[in-house]
């Protein structure tokens, strides 16, 4: 039996690129994902739009988005092509017998939220493989990784570690400014990095890189002023109850406000700040095809889950 391509037939790769880019918008970071150049995922792009016979992207210096038709043609597509993705892993999984335990550790509440959600999926797609979850401590945010105490960490950015890898970014949130309900910054609706000038905020104890702390707490505003260095803290509860008490103020992701209410603390949104990023990392002589599987898992599971960000403070 013959069988006839259609004239509608479009490869893979097509496909790939478009879901990735329609998910990017940007071509950079479509390029960095799918180890690509610019140029090759334009082409691809130009390829399924001749194919196609309209536009499925706006393209500006500025901006890069989704026509009427591109929209429309992502939701029919996305299904399906996870779907087959899914089942080709799934087969994948079986015939390479991915089986045992695989130890995870979640730097926040949201991460670990994120964990627990594909861990359960996994329960459903891979009974066979055991997952078992643990919180990283604050002060030793790479070390039970690097001990193998973890063989996978979802954790916040930015991570640059010689020896360790890091996944692509899997969800965002804004920042918060966590300051006691009787701080004079406290009725503010929203503060801005430089308003941290007069603010001594608390410092972590422990085995902390320089720039994991310069990007939790900076050492300067801005526009260059100094901001004051508080108490050391080597967990987040203990944090917490200093804020409370007046002595510093914190700032955390805004994941804070739904995890950690409490009466004497204020939450308030950091105007302008670039956004904390989570992902996964993993021991760069340490991957594995339960690795990948859950990888590919938690991608599928960050889709779904909408950022943290307040837009107004959170009285204590």
């Amino acid at each position: 039996m013959s069988y006839v391509i259609p004239e509608t037939y479009v490869d893979q790769h097509e496909l790939e690129c478009f879901l990735v880019l329609a998910e990017e918008l940007h071509f950079g970071r479509t390029a960095t994902r799918l180890r690509l150049s610019r140029a090759r995922v334009s082409q691809l792009v130009q390829k399924l739009e001749r194919r196609v016979g309209a536009p499925l992207f706006t393209r500006t210096s500025r901006r890069v988005a989704l026509t009427g038709l591109g929209s429309r043609l992502r939701e029919d597509l996305e299904p399906h092509y996870r779907g087959i993705e899914n089942a080709l892993a799934r087969a994948v999984a079986s015939a390479r017998a991915i089986e045992g335990i695989l130890h995870i550790g979640f730097s926040t509440p949201l991460a670990g939220e994120m964990v627990m959600k594909a861990t359960e999926k996994l329960r459903i797609t891979h009974p066979e493989l055991a997952v078992e979850l643990c919180e990283v401590p604050l002060s030793d945010p790479y070390g039970m990784l690097r001990r193998g105490d973890f063989d996978l960490q979802l954790t916040d950015y930015p991570v640059h570690e010689d020896d360790l890898t890091r996944g692509p970014t899997l969800l965002t949130e804004d920042r918060v400014l966590a300051v006691a309900a009787g701080h004079p910054l406290a009725g503010r609706n929203t503060v801005t990095l430089d308003d941290l000038a007069g603010v001594p905020l608390l410092t972590i104890a422990g085995d902390i890189p320089e720039y994991w702390l310069e990007h939790r707490l900076p050492r300067r505003t801005p526009s260059g002023r100094p901001i004051e260095r508080g108490p050391s803290v080597t967990n987040f509860q203990e944090a917490l109850t200093l804020v409370a008490g007046g002595s510093g103020a914190l700032l955390a992701g805004a994941h804070v406000v739904l995890y950690h209410g409490r009466p004497g603390i204020s939450y308030i949104p950091v105007e302008g700040d670039e956004p904390l990023g989570y992902g996964l990392m993993w021991r760069s002589d340490g991957g594995s095809r339960a690795i990948e599987l859950f990888g590919r898992t938690a991608r599928e599971i960050a889709r779904d889950m909408a950022p943290a960000g307040p837009r107004r403070s959170v009285p204590g």
